[in-house]
Protein backbone atom coordinates (compact mmCIF):
# COMPACT_ATOMS: atom_id res chain seq x y z
CA UNK A 1 0.00 0.00 0.00
CA UNK A 2 2.63 2.39 0.37
CA UNK A 3 4.18 1.67 -2.57
CA UNK A 4 1.04 2.56 -4.17
CA UNK A 5 0.62 5.98 -2.47
CA UNK A 6 4.59 7.08 -3.09
CA UNK A 7 3.98 6.08 -6.75
CA UNK A 8 0.31 8.25 -6.91
CA UNK A 9 2.70 11.17 -5.41
CA UNK A 10 5.65 10.92 -7.63
CA UNK A 11 2.83 10.53 -10.90
CA UNK A 12 1.30 13.45 -9.63
CA UNK A 13 4.47 15.81 -8.82
CA UNK A 14 5.67 14.68 -12.56
CA UNK A 15 2.41 16.04 -13.88
CA UNK A 16 2.30 19.36 -11.58
CA UNK A 17 5.99 20.03 -13.28
CA UNK A 18 4.35 20.60 -16.90
CA UNK A 19 2.36 23.70 -15.30
CA UNK A 20 5.28 24.88 -13.46
CA UNK A 21 8.52 24.37 -15.55
CA UNK A 22 10.88 25.06 -12.86
CA UNK A 23 12.49 21.29 -12.99
CA UNK A 24 11.64 21.35 -9.49
CA UNK A 25 8.93 19.02 -8.94
CA UNK A 26 10.36 16.87 -11.30
CA UNK A 27 13.07 15.99 -9.23
CA UNK A 28 10.46 15.38 -6.37
CA UNK A 29 8.55 13.47 -8.50
CA UNK A 30 11.47 11.00 -9.19
CA UNK A 31 12.40 10.78 -5.62
CA UNK A 32 8.79 9.92 -4.76
CA UNK A 33 9.27 7.24 -7.15
CA UNK A 34 12.29 5.79 -5.93
CA UNK A 35 10.38 5.57 -2.54
CA UNK A 36 8.00 3.54 -4.09
CA UNK A 37 10.26 1.69 -5.77
CA UNK A 38 12.00 0.82 -2.28
CA UNK A 39 8.43 0.32 -0.30
CA UNK A 40 7.90 -2.46 -3.26
CA UNK A 41 10.99 -3.96 -2.15
CA UNK A 42 9.86 -4.18 1.45
CA UNK A 43 11.12 -0.84 2.96
CA UNK A 44 8.76 0.43 5.82
CA UNK A 45 7.54 3.99 5.63
CA UNK A 46 9.80 5.23 7.50
CA UNK A 47 13.29 4.11 5.07
CA UNK A 48 11.12 5.00 2.14
CA UNK A 49 10.49 8.60 3.58
CA UNK A 50 14.54 8.39 3.94
CA UNK A 51 14.81 7.25 0.39
CA UNK A 52 12.69 10.18 -1.20
CA UNK A 53 14.46 12.56 0.82
CA UNK A 54 18.13 11.46 -0.32
CA UNK A 55 16.83 10.84 -4.09
CA UNK A 56 15.04 14.26 -4.25
CA UNK A 57 18.20 16.22 -2.85
CA UNK A 58 20.28 14.18 -5.24
CA UNK A 59 18.29 15.01 -8.09
CA UNK A 60 17.84 18.69 -7.19
CA UNK A 61 21.53 19.55 -6.54
CA UNK A 62 23.20 17.20 -8.99
CA UNK A 63 20.55 16.91 -12.43
CA UNK A 64 18.44 19.61 -11.82
CA UNK A 65 21.13 22.82 -12.67
CA UNK A 66 22.28 20.75 -15.63
CA UNK A 67 19.31 20.26 -17.06
CA UNK A 68 18.00 23.41 -16.69
CA UNK A 69 21.16 25.27 -18.08
CA UNK A 70 20.51 22.69 -21.10
CA UNK A 71 16.66 23.56 -21.43
CA UNK A 72 17.68 27.36 -21.10
CA UNK A 73 20.60 26.67 -24.19
CA UNK A 74 17.91 25.39 -26.07
CA UNK A 75 15.26 27.87 -25.35
CA UNK A 76 17.68 30.28 -25.93
CA UNK A 77 18.05 29.11 -29.95
CA UNK A 78 14.38 28.86 -30.16
CA UNK A 79 14.03 32.96 -29.82
CA UNK A 80 16.91 33.38 -31.76
CA UNK A 81 15.28 31.45 -35.01
CA UNK A 82 12.16 33.28 -34.47
CA UNK A 83 14.17 36.54 -34.32
CA UNK A 84 15.18 36.23 -37.65
CA UNK A 85 12.67 36.42 -39.31
CA UNK A 86 11.63 40.19 -38.50
CA UNK A 87 12.25 42.62 -41.01
CA UNK A 88 12.01 39.95 -43.58
CA UNK A 89 9.84 39.31 -46.29
CA UNK A 90 6.98 36.96 -47.04
CA UNK A 91 4.60 35.31 -49.65
CA UNK A 92 0.58 35.37 -48.49
CA UNK A 93 -0.48 32.18 -49.19
CA UNK A 94 -4.19 32.66 -47.90
CA UNK A 95 -5.50 35.96 -47.13
CA UNK A 96 -4.23 37.65 -43.73
CA UNK A 97 -6.46 39.79 -42.03
CA UNK A 98 -6.70 40.75 -38.26
CA UNK A 99 -7.91 36.87 -37.55
CA UNK A 100 -6.09 34.86 -39.37
CA UNK A 101 -3.85 33.82 -42.51
CA UNK A 102 -0.99 32.32 -43.69
CA UNK A 103 2.41 33.39 -44.86
CA UNK A 104 5.57 31.54 -46.64
CA UNK A 105 8.83 32.88 -45.22
CA UNK A 106 11.33 31.17 -47.30
CA UNK A 107 10.51 27.36 -46.70
CA UNK A 108 8.49 27.37 -43.91
CA UNK A 109 4.43 28.26 -43.94
CA UNK A 110 3.22 30.28 -40.80
CA UNK A 111 -0.46 31.54 -39.42
CA UNK A 112 0.00 34.89 -39.60
CA UNK A 113 -2.44 38.14 -39.01
CA UNK A 114 -1.90 41.69 -39.81
CA UNK A 115 0.03 43.75 -37.19
CA UNK A 116 -2.50 46.75 -37.07
CA UNK A 117 -5.84 44.13 -36.81
CA UNK A 118 -7.17 46.17 -39.78
CA UNK A 119 -5.11 45.74 -42.60
CA UNK A 120 -6.20 43.20 -45.30
CA UNK A 121 -3.63 41.30 -47.22
CA UNK A 122 -4.85 39.21 -50.71
CA UNK A 123 -3.04 35.91 -51.69
CA UNK A 124 0.28 36.55 -53.38
CA UNK A 125 0.86 39.78 -52.14
CA UNK A 126 4.03 40.49 -50.58
CA UNK A 127 4.48 41.31 -46.96
CA UNK A 128 6.88 42.36 -44.30
CA UNK A 129 6.87 40.51 -41.26
CA UNK A 130 7.34 42.64 -37.94
CA UNK A 131 6.99 40.40 -35.22
CA UNK A 132 7.29 36.63 -33.94
CA UNK A 133 3.97 36.35 -31.10
CA UNK A 134 4.72 32.13 -30.63
CA UNK A 135 3.57 30.76 -33.75
CA UNK A 136 2.27 33.57 -35.71
CA UNK A 137 3.85 35.96 -37.48
CA UNK A 138 2.36 39.82 -37.57
CA UNK A 139 2.81 40.97 -40.90
CA UNK A 140 2.31 44.47 -43.10
CA UNK A 141 1.72 44.79 -47.14
CA UNK A 142 2.51 49.20 -45.97
CA UNK A 143 5.70 50.44 -46.98
CA UNK A 144 5.77 52.83 -44.25
CA UNK A 145 6.46 50.57 -41.43
CA UNK A 146 5.14 51.50 -37.78
CA UNK A 147 7.50 52.59 -35.04
CA UNK A 148 8.58 49.89 -32.46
Amino acid sequence: MTALIWLLIGVVLVGAEFVSGELFLVMLGGGALAAAGGAALGLDPVGSAGVFAVVSVLLLLAVRPVAKRKLQERMGTLERHQDRFVGSAAQVVERVDGQRGQVRIGKELWSARSFDGQEVLEEGATVTVLQVTGAAVLVTGRDELPES
